[in-house]
Order: structure tokens, then sequence, then C-alpha cells
């Protein structure tokens, strides 16, 4: 079945690999795993008989059809769907515990997908999933690094990640343009431990990083944020005036967070 480019498929072939990835998931003997774009099922049919079930993702009909053929429903349910769609909290209280999730993310709907399982957080125990080498840069990123940004601090805020390995296009059929990074991501939201509250505290971090090339103090401006306020809060939070959001840690994000509220 050949690839349908507009869907960005590029099938993993590479068998070390493949290994590779569900032996990063860890141990799943008796638990649920959902797969997303389980594609020819390179990772499906090394990940279906060491979990418990698996729930197989797949937004190409002839695909998930070929699927549903290739293995055993009491083993593997694969679901038509467009992952964006896909309800994980359903899934988990289906399967009375959280989920691990894996996968190879299309490339160009990426940071939907991870933003979806961010906002999924509570069904979810960890993933192991395979991205565009830049993206994984990004993710992983520290601060005062070129690549650290608002991806970054919202997808740790939802718990660690870790880099794993990289793949050469070749491990692909066909190759892409670009290196794919797998990395793991344990989710262990910080909002308790930074005392914020969801929905305001990432409103927030979009306006810190609303524009890159300006300085903090200029992206709360152009927020309504009053001078006097800003530079008060800078000085409590003991934030250089200059500072510009990619240099801040999430520790300093809410310290400032706190004191511009007061």
């Amino acid at each position: 079945m050949p690839p349908k480019s507009k869907l960005g498929q590029n099938f993993l072939h590479d068998a070390a690999a493949t290994q590779r990835i569900v032996a990063a998931l860890g141990d799943c003997s008796g638990h649920s795993v959902v797969e997303i774009g389980p594609g020819r099922g390179a990772i499906t049919r090394v990940l279906a008989p060491r979990c418990g079930h698996l729930l197989a993702i797949e937004f190409d009909p002839e695909l998930a059809s070929r699927l549903r053929a290739d293995f055993p429903p009491d083993r593997v349910t694969i679901v038509h769907q467009d992952v964006l769609h896909f309800d994980f909290a359903a899934a988990s209280a289906a399967a009375g515990e959280r989920l691990a999730v894996v996968g190879n993310l299309p490339y160009y709907i990426t940071s939907p997908i991870l933003l979806k399982l961010a906002a999924s957080h509570a069904a979810l125990d960890r993933a192991v999933l395979m991205v565009q080498r830049e993206v994984a840069d990004r993710v992983t990123a520290s601060p005062g690094s070129r690549d650290y940004g608002l991806l970054s601090v919202t997808v740790q805020l939802y718990g660690p990640v870790e880099s794993l390995f990289t793949l050469p296009p070749s491990a692909f059929s066909p190759p892409p343009q670009v290196h794919s990074t797998v990395f793991r991501w344990r989710f262990a939201p910080r909002f308790a431990e930074l005392g914020v509250e969801e929905n305001s505290f990432l409103a927030f971090l979009r306006t810190a990083f609303a524009q890159k090339r300006k300085t903090l103090a200029n992206n709360l401006r152009a927020a309504g944020y009053s001078s006097q306020s800003i530079a008060a809060a800078l000085s409590s939070s003991a934030i250089d005036p200059k500072a510009r959001a990619e240099s801040l840690t999430l520790e300093s994000f809410a310290a400032l967070f706190h004191a511009l509220k007061s």
C-alpha cells in the first residue's frame, strides 16, 4: 500500500529501532497502551504481544482496514479516527487505569497532538513518541538555549521529558527530508507544586512568549500590564528587567505570575 504524502506517511522499517521504542515504554504486561498512527504496523507487531491490550488509532481508512485483518481483535483494537478527536479519558476509564502512549507522529500535526496529550494528562501515565528532530530539540530544551520556547515550557509543565535516540531518514519508507528523534514523556503536572491554576497560567505563558524577539517586559506591556506593575513584579521575582522569556525557568514564571496577580 503506497504512502500518502498528504497524510505525512513515512513508515518506520528499522527493526532495531522498533524494538528500542517498545523497550523505552517499559513493562506493559497486563496494561492498556494507545498507539498513535500505527501505519503498516511495525511497532504494533512488536508491542501487541507485550501489553494487555493495544488501542491503535489510525486515520487512513485503508490502513485501518488492513490492520484489522492483520491483528486479532482480542489483542488489538483498531480505531479509525483522527487522534485529535480521540477520547483518552474515556479509554482510560474503560481500561480502569492511566494509559501508556506510543507513536510515530505525523510531522504536520505534531504540536497539536502534543497539546492534545497534555490536555488529556489525567488519563495518561507516560508516552514514547517519535517526532522531527527539531521538534524534539524544542520539547526537551533548557532555559537559555536557542530551542527553548513556548512548546518547551508547555510540555515540561505536564511532566519531565528526555530525548532517547535519533534516527536517520533511511530508517523510514519513504525517507523523510529530516532526522527523527524518539523522546519519553512522563505525565506529572506541576500546577499544584507551582501553586498556579492550569488555564490562567497557560494563558500567561502564551503572553510571555508572544513575541520572541521582544523582552518579557515588552510582551507583558503589550498584553495590558502597566509598566509600574511589571517593574515591581520583575524586581520581587529577582528577574532581570531586560530578560526575555526564553531565559526563565518554570519556577521563575510561576513567581512572576504570582507577583503580577498580587
